[in-house]
């Protein structure tokens, strides 16, 4: 499937050009202009759909979900979603999936192909169960065990990890980021965050810094990813997040710890909540260093209040009085 640009049929009336979008325009549109990362998960989600119904291509399952009434296409979706349920997916997994179809019809009445929308309901879930990560003695113990490493992987691990802590990174964001989007001579980085379409520049603390330039020194500055494969069938391409997994979690298998990287940007954030409170500023700012959305604060909440265990605190009075 072709998803690199948009062809609608053309039809035209005299000297004037009109565009009929079609059931088979809606896929590619709805595919156009995503960066990797979600581009292949909503075509993992499709693709998924389009086994559940049987169809002969994405395409096809997209018309049998459109081709039906606002009842009958609800009813259709409710039983996709038992069935993701039944399959055992995490919540997360099925909530994706449904938001993929959604979107899809949202598309759909935008191109005028159907007057309602999916109402299907999400499954229930409960969102950040785990935001400890692996603490910040745990950070200074990965960044202890690649200082034993030796030459270019030692660079470019150590700087990786520094993104994923200093800055909070996700996986997805490090491995994207290409040569150009360094610039040393300001101490910044570009980084393309979740769901966004534009770069965000981002200051480098010094540490972080330092690690950068060793990195760029050992690697070179040749355009290109910014961060290579050293493995014998990758060699020279693209790091990916399965091989970003795997350096943070054998380098916390040396000190005893099961790690990844989205542990490193959870410690991070908690680290820069408490941080927050110690210098006076306020649930706002760290929204700008983690980067969520300003209708998340509520996330962050969920850090502070785990940081502070109120929970905890909380059940220890009511203990004393009994």
């Amino acid at each position: 499937m072709n998803t690199a640009s948009l062809s609608l049929t053309p039809i035209r009336a005299g000297s004037v050009a009109r565009i009929s979008p079609t059931h088979n325009d809606l896929v590619p549109a709805f595919l156009s202009g995503r960066n990797e990362r979600t581009l292949r998960a909503y075509t993992q989600d499709l693709a998924d759909f389009q086994a559940f119904v049987a169809a002969s291509s994405v395409e096809a399952a997209a018309s049998e979900l459109l081709g039906n009434s606002h009842g009958a296409a609800n009813l259709l979706a409710l039983a996709y979603k038992t069935h993701l349920v039944e399959r055992g997916l995490q919540s997360a997994t099925v909530n994706r999936r449904l938001a993929a179809l959604r979107s899809l019809v949202k598309l759909a009445g935008t191109f005028g192909l159907v007057p309602w929308k999916l109402e299907v309901a999400n499954a229930k879930t409960t969102a950040y169960r785990d935001t400890r990560g692996p603490g910040k003695q745990g950070v200074r113990c990965l960044l202890e065990a690649v200082s034993c490493q030796r030459g270019k992987p030692a660079a470019r691990n150590k700087f990786a990890l520094r993104l994923l802590y200093d800055l909070a990174l996700r996986c997805g964001e490090v491995v994207a980021l290409d040569v150009e989007d360094l610039d040393l001579a300001q101490g910044r980085l570009a980084v393309r965050g979740k769901g966004k379409t534009e770069k965000q520049w981002l200051t480098l603390p010094e540490p972080t810094k330092a690690a950068a330039a060793d990195w760029l020194a050992a690697r070179g500055a040749d355009a290109g990813p910014l961060f290579t494969n050293f493995d014998r069938a990758g060699k020279g391409r693209r790091l990916t997040n399965v091989s970003l997994y795997r350096v943070v979690r054998g380098l916390g298998e040396q000190h005893g710890l099961k790690v990844r990287p989205h542990g490193l940007r959870h410690t991070a954030i908690t680290e820069a909540c408490k941080a927050a409170q110690a210098n006076g500023f306020g649930l706002e700012e760290v929204l700008d260093f983690s980067r969520h959305s300003r209708k998340s604060i509520a996330v962050l909440m969920v850090y502070r209040d785990r940081e502070r265990n109120v929970q905890g605190q909380l059940a220890a009075l009511v203990a004393g009085v009994a």
